[in-house]
């Protein structure tokens, strides 16, 4: 199969969708790899490091779609991209279709196999090619969250660990999945006061034994998130619900409670985002306030840690790249429930019930 890598288009994505060690996978299986040039430079990784494994490199993004069987990247294709993109050709990356319904009649109209990193479901419910993500995405939310809230960045002008003498900053985190999980062991880390919050309670109870001791749980509910929401400085939501729409935990009337110089970090805005008053950003311009609460809403959180977001994503991605391009989608998905669950739209059709539902669309389960 001839496989081409392109280069992320979208606002400081810096990552690149596969490594020069995974295009060696490749390429010693026999497959002819096209990187468009200077995709991988933001991440470490030169086109004579592409050339050393084996990869041919193309001028344009142009080249590299219209070389290729499948493509494979990480963010979703953008809108110079749709026309881009061939009927019948596979493209593996994250889409997150139910954010975004231009997406999505793009992607039914171009007649490609799009499969979605975010919904390959193992039989656990585990989201293999989401969590390595998650994991980043999770530290950073915290990471930023604790800049944010400096005063010349519009926040409290409150230290997350404290000092001697002095209160740590207090941290929501609504959602105890990867996100959640990895977000609340970086306050911890940093002396915050956390609270995790998720509505199932052996999760929870799971996390109260795992997660350090200035980590404590909480049932998630309307009412106890507005209990807390007065002393809390930092929102961190983590919700997800697998390929489709996040819910709104907290509504713009909830921010008055809040008090001025709150940090909001939205992780779910690929999904929609899980407060009402979200919009994505970007890193260029990464915030905005309403009611005096600063809102971070970036929707590509990992590509501001590209080589370390690159590395785990195709440590996590090769193996089903490689099984994709070895057997073709048909067999690979066949052979493999967790991949056939990646795939959304195929050749036109809606095959993935949650994007079908979100937009009222024909939902046609796919047959393999």
């Amino acid at each position: 199969m001839i496989i081409g890598v392109p280069k992320e288009i979208k606002n400081n994505e810096n990552r690149v969708g596969m490594t020069p060690a995974g295009v060696a996978e490749l390429v010693k299986r026999g497959h002819t790899v096209y990187v468009q040039a200077s995709a991988g430079a933001n991440s470490g990784f030169s086109d004579d490091d592409y050339i050393a494994a084996g990869a041919k490199t193309l001028p344009t993004i142009e080249d590299t779609y219209a070389a290729a069987g499948m493509i494979v990247k990480v963010k979703e294709p953008i809108a110079p991209e749709y026309k881009l993109i061939k009927k019948g050709q596979v493209v593996f990356t994250y889409f997150h279709f139910a954010a975004d319904k231009l997406l999505t009649e793009a992607m039914i109209e171009s007649g490609a196999v799009c499969i979605a990193y975010e919904t390959v479901e193992k039989e656990d419910h585990s989201l293999p090619l989401l969590t390595p993500m998650s994991e980043v995405a999770g530290r950073m939310a915290t990471q930023v969250g604790a800049r944010f809230l400096e005063k010349p960045q519009g926040g409290k002008g409150k230290l997350m660990g404290g000092v001697t003498g002095v209160r740590p900053a207090r941290v929501l985190v609504l959602g105890g999945g990867i996100v959640g999980t990895n977000a609340a062991q970086i306050a911890a880390g940093m002396g915050a006061e956390v609270l995790i919050a998720d509505i199932s309670l052996p999760r929870l109870r799971y996390l109260s034994e795992v997660l350090p001791k200035n980590v404590k749980t909480l049932y998630s509910s309307i009412h106890n998130i507005k209990t807390e929401l007065p002393n809390i400085d930092l929102v961190i939501g983590s919700v997800l619900i697998p390929g489709d729409k996040t819910p709104h935990l907290i509504t713009r009337d909830m921010l008055k409670i809040m008090k001025p110089g709150s940090v909001l970090v939205d992780v779910a805005i690929d999904q929609g985002g899980c407060f009402e008053t979200s919009r994505p950003t970007t890193h260029s311009e990464p915030t905005y306030v309403i009611d005096d609460i600063v809102h971070y809403a970036v929707a590509n959180i990992p590509g501001a840690v590209p080589f370390t977001s690159t590395m785990a994503l195709t440590n996590a991605t090769l193996p089903y790249t490689v099984s994709l391009a070895c057997k073709g989608w048909q067999r690979a998905c066949k052979d493999d429930p967790a991949l056939a669950s990646g795939l959304n739209i195929v050749e036109g059709k809606v095959t993935y019930e949650a994007i079908a539902d979100v937009f009222g669309l024909k939902y046609d389960p796919i047959k393999l």
